[in-house]
Parts: C-alpha cells; sequence; structure tokens
C-alpha cells in the first residue's frame, strides 16, 4: 500500500505490466505441468528457444538425468499435472523452464520443501546454476536454502523483525536462532548456492 519496487532504478508503477513480466520467472513450490512432452513444458517459458538452448536448460537444471531413461526421452508426454513424474522431476522441469526464460529476477517460492533429501540435493545444484548473476528472491522454511544469501527478512505475524545476513541473524535475531536450531544450522560453512 506504500513505498516503491525499483528495478535499476526505475519505479516499477511506471513500467508496462508485460516489460516487467518478460524480466521474471517464477519456480514454484508446486510447478505447472501440463499434459504435454517434457520438452513443451520446458519452452513454455520461450516458444521459439531453439534446441540447443533446451538442451543447455535441460543439462543445467539436470533434467536429462532422468529424461534418457523415459520412453520417448524429451519427447514423452507426462499425463496431466506431470503424473508420470516425481515430484523431484516435476521441480526440475519448472528450474529448466525458468533457465529457458533466462529473467533477470528470478522468485522461488519454497522451491525444495517438499522434497526428499536426495531430490533436494540434486534440486539444489540446479538452482545453484540458476541464481547465477541474478537478482533471486527466495521464500522459504528451510534455513539451510537461504543461510547464504546476502540478506535474509524474517518475517513474523506478517511484520518484519530482522535483516541481516546468516551470522548476523544468528546473534542478533531470537526468532531466527530459534529456526536455527531446530533445522540445526550452526556456523559451520555450507557450500554456497548463491553466488554472483
Amino acid at each position: 500500500t506504500q513505498g516503491q519496487i525499483l528495478l535499476d532504478g526505475q519505479d516499477i508503477s511506471q513500467m508496462r505490466v508485460h516489460d516487467l513480466r518478460q524480466q521474471i520467472a517464477i519456480v514454484p513450490q508446486h510447478p505447472a505441468i501440463f499434459s504435454l512432452s517434457v520438452a513443451d513444458n520446458i519452452r513454455l517459458a520461450q516458444p521459439g528457444a531453439p534446441a540447443s538452448a533446451l538442451q543447455a536448460a535441460m543439462r543445467a537444471a539436470r533434467v536429462d538425468e532422468f529424461v534418457e531413461r523415459l520412453t520417448e526421452g524429451m519427447h514423452t508426454h507426462v499425463g496431466e499435472k506431470g503424473i508420470t513424474l516425481s515430484g523431484g522431476q516435476r521441480q526440475r522441469i519448472a528450474i529448466a523452464r525458468a533457465l529457458l526464460r533466462n529473467p533477470r529476477i528470478l522468485i522461488l517460492d519454497e522451491a525444495t520443501s517438499a522434497l526428499d533429501a536426495e531430490n533436494e540435493r540434486l534440486i539444489q545444484e540446479a538452482l545453484a546454476e540458476l541464481i547465477r548473476g541474478r537478482t533471486t528472491l527466495v521464500a522459504a522454511h528451510r534455513l539451510a536454502t537461504i543461510r547464504d544469501a546476502d540478506r535474509i527478512v524474517v518475517l513474523e505475524a506478517g511484520r518484519i523483525t530482522a535483516i541481516g545476513d546468516h551470522a548476523n541473524l544468528l546473534h542478533n535475531s531470537a526468532v531466527y536462532r530459534h529456526f536455527a536450531s531446530l533445522q540445526s544450522l550452526d556456523e559451520r560453512p555450507l557450500s554456497k548456492i548463491a553466488t554472483s
């Protein structure tokens, strides 16, 4: 209801909605997968993309690791809502779709919250590729997903209660410290997923 959002110094309220949306990609917790082939699901982000760009997005998102086992490879139809795929496979398709779009701004909305440990590891590797060099907004309850972020915003009952990096928040935010202790996160370094 108040304030501004600036994109390279320009107030987004002064931008055409279409132009703004062209610069954003979202990887949601439950991605929309359609009754199309794997390739066509990814191409939704950029219908005219060349085959080389599609292949590159599939490799970066680790889609190629499971596609080769499908009956018709990337041309295999996945059924309504991707019923023939696992949750991790659907997430990797969503990441490939975002990579193909090549956005300046990436929004990750609980992109790994519903995954088992092995799939989460694969998705984190794919996300590391996706977020490199982009402005990335990550909504997450799992602190391992965000602990290497430049800035973490702690929300409590809809209000911002703290802002800082992981180390700063461990010392200055009781809420963050509580979640970190519940999730067994201390100050040991993790591999960076957000290098830019």
